[in-house]
């Protein structure tokens, strides 16, 4: 038990939110071992040609990560998130060898589902983990900070690969990186993660009576998350379609960047832009919708993310790339952490855990969807096509959350 009195806030938990920080950063960098080099393996080692094919390590990813999301949800109000922190870690042990040393396409896709589990496990319980911390107040600013890590790791990870790969070759130079990366995060995680469970119990005392919210069965959680509360519900959506259109950035951009005669070295600075711009953005982002407020933050950042695809669909310039890049970075980072605040908001502490499970099952679902959508409709009517359908289906998500949801922020609780 903890001797010192448990206090809510971020400065009042710096320490240990800034090792949560931390600690993220190494999980999404093991997101960017694959974001730059995976297609190009697929091509030139393995010789696959269909897109759907080359796109089905982002299926399985996906589909892995977002059941994990929702069981690592469940477990974390079950038993804790730290265990659950330490489990992701070493579910990732194998991932960087099996990338190394794979003698075919089929054991890259099992990294994946390694990769899908772990990220599942380790991404889930640190947003968790800070929501914890901080309770009510300055909630958008932690997970913006929470998302700044993660995915600006992954735009350096991206971007370290991308160099290797172009100076030493696609294997296995590129992965030894991964090493670092898992070991540094389970040494983390744990000797020096505590506890947070202990602070969702002093929020219940401070903001939350006892009232019927708190004993929901897991049904109703879901239930509520994904369909009939109009505000959570909303947020799922928008989390799906955010996430379709990210997984058809990570599988089929190099390939639409490598048409237009685009080279390695250079796909790599490309595929790190858009994660580097969501990563450093959502700091700002994640603060402003503590002081704005959620709704139309997410909604604009629908449509700005629609309008960076497009960008990338009319174009086949380097610079012009680049500026889609931005583009749709700006759009996910007013969008990302915004939308696990809202959840916050609306979701009681005692389920709290569980719906942002929820929420991830189907953000993270949005990997499959838009990597099989993508790649079915690359191979149909090719890769512009696929790249038009999907600036097409991330405006309709904003459209909407436009009509289907309500301001969560509440101002002035703290």
């Amino acid at each position: 038990m903890h001797a010192a009195p448990i206090q809510l806030g971020l400065r009042e938990n710096f320490r240990q939110f800034s090792l949560l920080v931390l600690v993220n950063a190494f999980v999404g960098a093991m997101v960017g071992l694959e974001r730059s080099i995976l297609p190009a393996i697929a091509e030139q080692e393995f010789h696959i040609a269909a897109r759907t094919a080359i796109l089905s390590f982002i299926v399985v990813f996906g589909v892995t990560k977002a059941l994990t999301n929702y069981v690592a949800g469940r477990f974390s109000d079950r038993f804790g998130r730290k265990q659950v922190l330490i489990a992701g870690w070493f579910t990732a042990i194998p991932v960087p060898f099996i990338l190394m040393w794979a003698p075919d396409w089929n054991w890259i896709v099992w990294a994946n589902v390694l990769l899908g589990v772990s990220q599942g496990l380790t991404w889930s319980t640190t947003v968790i983990m800070k929501i914890d911390l901080v309770g009510p107040k300055q909630r958008g600013l932690a997970m913006g900070l929470n998302e700044f890590s993660g995915y600006f790791a992954v735009a350096g990870s991206a971007l370290a690969t991308g160099w290797i790969a172009a100076h030493y070759g696609l294997r296995p130079e590129p992965f030894y990186l991964g090493i670092v990366y898992v070991i540094a995060g389970l040494l983390l995680s744990l000797f020096l993660v505590r506890e947070t469970q202990y602070h969702v119990t002093q929020e219940l005392k401070m903001h939350f009576p006892e009232t019927g919210e708190s004993s929901l069965t897991q049904g109703e959680i879901f239930r509520r998350t994904s369909l009939t509360d109009r505000n959570l519900s909303s947020v799922s959506q928008a989390g799906l379609v955010n996430n379709l259109n990210d997984g058809m950035a990570w599988g089929l951009f190099p390939l639409v960047f490598a048409a237009a005669g685009i080279s390695l070295a250079k796909i790599g600075v490309l595929a790190a832009i858009y994660p580097a711009v969501w990563g450093v953005t959502q700091i700002f982002t994640g603060a402003l919708s503590d002081r704005i407020g959620r709704k139309w933050l997410i909604v604009v950042g629908m449509w700005v993310q629609a309008a960076g695809v497009a960008v990338t669909a009319m174009t086949t310039d380097y610079l012009f790339f680049g500026w889609g890049a931005v583009l749709l970075g700006i759009g996910t980072a007013m969008v990302y952490p915004t939308l696990l605040a809202a959840i916050g908001d609306v979701a009681h502490p005692s389920w709290r855990a569980s719906a942002v499970g929820v929420y991830r099952l189907w953000r993270d679902l949005g990997y499959a969807v838009g990597a099989l959508l993508a790649g079915f409709t690359a191979d149909l009517f090719g890769l512009t096509a696929a790249v038009w359908l999907v600036a097409g289906l991330t405006f309709l998500s904003g459209v909407i959350a436009a009509i289907r949801m309500n301001e969560t922020l509440i101002k002035g609780k703290a």
